[in-house]
């Protein structure tokens, strides 16, 4: 099998002389309600080096046509003049996060060709949760021009193991970076991986999608082989899939296949490290009848024949608090069945919507409007998301929730996309 990964010719700057505490940025994806949250990064910045300069926060997505050219124009400069190139490289990251856990990772390359983000799929790289295209062309245009890229993408490893991350915790090796990270993002380290821990890297992802590890894993004969799942920035490998696709419809599939766009760079993170974190978001539906509701839930219910394990549901509207048994769910999480039975209710009650809570106490809250009902269910464990891909292609959107925003990942390391 053509493997999905590899090595990356990885830019970062010199720290001795740049300081990484202003150079790393979190993803632009975060705090895009709170532009105060990005004008203390600036204030932070000042005139350093940094990759602020480098990236399009989505808070100030409507000046795009502004921004763009000034961000293309500064990656050109630090190609030229910040930028050191650490050729066939693949980097150990530790993450220490908000609230003092060590999250582990490997930067290195996927390939685009491998991935595939449309529910259904059986590539090697696949989306957690539903794609909405029209997300993807302005992160395209970002990219149309840029000849760097920086990720903020998390791949998830199913490793219950942990045979390819966790072996190289402790070991000692060349630190690139070392430092905390500006407006409360913890700290981090980044150590070079030598030729022989990558090769053994490799072995390790390698043997995690063999047909016997995959049916002892999984239960079933003839999976396809599923090695990373998209745990964080699924739109942007969607855009850098759609960018590369626009290069390969250019010059040909032939000149593509060794095309630097064809690649993305990402962090490996096994999705069984303790410090990665899952908290469920629940549903609260507006402009209806509660009970009404919980009559149609009812029935959806009782006709259901699929053999996925049983599951239960809370729901709470006024002074009212039941639970609702589901004995035969067709999808994987209780998450799932609920919301193919909501998104079926509103196409067909005028009025009706429905919100995506976080926390129990948040939902309690809502449920003081007329018309409102709740529902609380348990979360999705973490080893239930690889068979979920797998077997209902998807996750509902918002199912889940990884980490608090200053815990995502920051920018760090660049690669060069351009020729």
């Amino acid at each position: 099998m053509k493997k999905c990964y590899s090595s990356a010719d990885i830019l970062l700057p010199d720290f001795n002389k740049t300081a990484a505490d202003k150079w790393a940025v979190v993803a632009c994806d975060q705090f895009t309600s709170e532009p105060e949250y990005w004008q203390k990064a600036e204030s932070y910045v000042g005139g350093a080096p940094s990759t602020l300069r480098l990236i399009l926060p989505e808070v100030y997505l409507s000046e795009s046509g502004e921004r763009i050219p000034q961000i293309n124009e500064t990656m050109k400069k630090y190609l030229s003049d910040e930028l050191i190139c650490r050729e066939n490289s693949m980097i150990y990251v530790e993450r220490t996060q908000s609230d003092g856990s060590v999250r582990r990772g490997i930067v290195m390359a996927v390939d685009l060709e491998a991935y595939d983000y449309c529910r259904g799929a059986s590539s090697l790289i696949r989306a957690t949760e539903a794609t909405v295209v029209e997300r993807i062309p302005p992160r395209v245009a970002i990219r149309r021009d840029a000849c760097i890229e920086l990720p903020h993408v998390m791949l998830l490893i199913d490793d219950a193991a942990r045979t390819v991350i966790e072996p190289l915790s402790g070991k000692t090796g060349e630190y690139l970076y070392d430092s905390d990270l500006m407006l409360g993002g913890g700290h981090i380290t980044g150590r070079l991986l030598c030729d022989t821990e990558i090769a053994e890297v490799g072995a390790a992802l390698d043997a995690l999608i063999t047909p016997e590890a995959m049916k002892e894993r999984y239960g079933k004969d003839g999976l396809s082989p599923l090695l990373f799942a998209v745990g964080d920035g699924n739109h942007s490998l969607a855009s850098a899939k759609a960018a590369y696709e626009e290069v390969k419809a250019a010059i040909g599939e032939e000149a593509a296949s060794s095309h630097p766009a064809r690649y993305a760079l990402v962090e490996v993170v096994n999705i069984h490290d303790e410090a990665l974190k899952f908290e469920p978001i629940y549903r609260v539906m507006f402009g209806v009848d509660p009970e009404d509701v919980i009559s149609e839930l009812s029935k959806y219910i009782n006709a259901l024949s699929g053999d996925a394990k049983p599951q239960t549901l809370t729901y709470m509207y006024g002074s009212v608090e039941g639970v609702l048994d589901i004995p035969a769910p067709e999808k994987q999480l209780t998450v799932g069945t609920l919301q193919d039975f909501i998104d079926g209710y509103i196409k067909t009650h005028s009025g009706a919507e429905v919100d995506y809570i976080h926390g129990e106490d948040s939902v309690k809250g809502l449920l003081k409007r007329e018309r409102s009902i709740g529902f609380i269910f348990s979360g999705m464990t973490k080893d239930a998301l690889f068979p979920t891909v797998m077997f209902d292609g998807a996750l509902p959107r918002k199912t889940f929730s990884m980490g608090h925003a200053e815990d995502k990942r920051y920018y760090m390391e660049c690669r060069k996309i351009k020729l």
